[in-house]
């Protein structure tokens, strides 16, 4: 089986790189799932019924989210019924939505989880804890277990994917939205990669416009990070492959190109 992931898409700009792209990955690529972290899609924060449907509408199958799922308050109308759509599984119980939803892929069974970090985030529930809670339901059902990690700290991400080795077919960061070029196979083959990165601004910081990070560290004042950057584009992603018989994956490779680095020689 084979998987793509696109990370985080950021604004107008990765919905653009998402709607435009995302066929043509489809084409060259053939995955039998594609997931995408929609997080940040709606002016950078958040996300919206309209952008949620317009993502299944454009290819994709699932979405995942993380720490801004809840930062549009139309979401609350729409998320108990958006079957397509997993939130961090370890926020607090009576959060709506679902942490782990399952899709059928040819007849094979694959269960999609998200989870949120603790370091230097909001402090919620354990979700390493939260993991193995999850990861035994899964296991109920099928092999093919697919988890996007929402988390800053990199020892964080890395160190949830070699407890879940073996457990899982692969575990994916997402949140900096800085490409990390770590991606490889556990020992018990778990696919891992610290970040996939963002999809949207290239030009900015992690998607936001660069003079209002800039004036943070210079001042040290609060400062709102309200505006998408604009200029070049990207897109980031990973591929991985999994044998549907172990639920072990045999491959993962990154995805990147940007406006100076197409991807389509």
């Amino acid at each position: 089986m084979r998987i793509l992931f696109i990370g985080d898409i950021v604004g107008s700009m990765g919905r653009e790189q998402l709607q435009s792209y995302l066929p043509k990955l489809k084409q060259k690529y053939q995955p039998q799932l594609t997931i995408v972290n929609g997080e940040n899609a709606a002016a950078g924060k958040g996300i919206t019924e309209k952008i949620y449907k317009q993502f299944l509408d454009w290819g994709a199958d699932i979405l995942t989210m993380g720490n801004h799922t809840f930062d549009k308050k139309e979401i609350f109308d729409f998320i108990d019924d958006a079957k397509k759509m997993v939130r961090p599984a370890n926020l607090p119980e009576g959060t709506p939505g679902k942490g782990i939803a399952y899709v059928n892929v040819n007849g094979n069974e694959v269960a999609i989880i998200n989870l949120q970090g603790r370091t230097f985030l909001p402090p919620i529930d354990d979700p390493f804890r939260m993991a193995d809670q999850l990861v035994e339901e899964a296991s109920k059902r099928t092999n093919l277990i697919f988890v996007d990690f929402h988390a800053e700290a990199t020892s964080e991400k890395l160190a949830l994917a070699w407890y879940l080795d073996g457990r899982i077919s692969a575990l994916v960061g997402t949140h900096t939205h800085v490409q990390t070029t770590d991606n490889r196979i556990l020992d018990r083959g778990t696919a891992y990669i610290s970040d996939v990165g963002m999809t949207g601004p290239y030009d900015g910081i992690i998607g936001t416009d660069r003079e209002a990070v800039i004036k943070k560290f210079l001042t040290q004042l609060p400062v709102r990070f309200e505006t998408v950057a604009s200029g070049k584009s990207q897109l980031s992603g990973v591929i991985i492959d999994i044998d549907v018989k172990t639920g072990q994956s045999t491959k993962i490779n990154r995805l990147y190109f940007n406006d100076e680095q197409p991807f389509f020689n």
